[in-house]
């Protein structure tokens, strides 16, 4: 039980060394999430698309 509780002061601490982002950095990194997703699956939307014409060509 001692270490359990050592953890979690332990812990504690640590989170009080932490830097959190502000408002405008958290914004900035979620847009930037969200964008690079939307891009991410757009290139592999259009890659499935043209494998996919690629393949029925090829079997017909």
């Amino acid at each position: 039980m001692n270490k359990v509780i050592k953890y979690i002061f332990e812990s504690k601490a640590e989170l009080k060394k932490v830097v959190w982002p502000n408002k405008k950095e958290t914004t900035n990194y979620t847009i930037l999430v969200i964008a690079i997703s939307l891009g991410v699956a757009a290139f592999f939307g259009i890659l499935d698309y043209f494998l996919t014409l690629g393949l029925e060509n090829l079997i017909k």
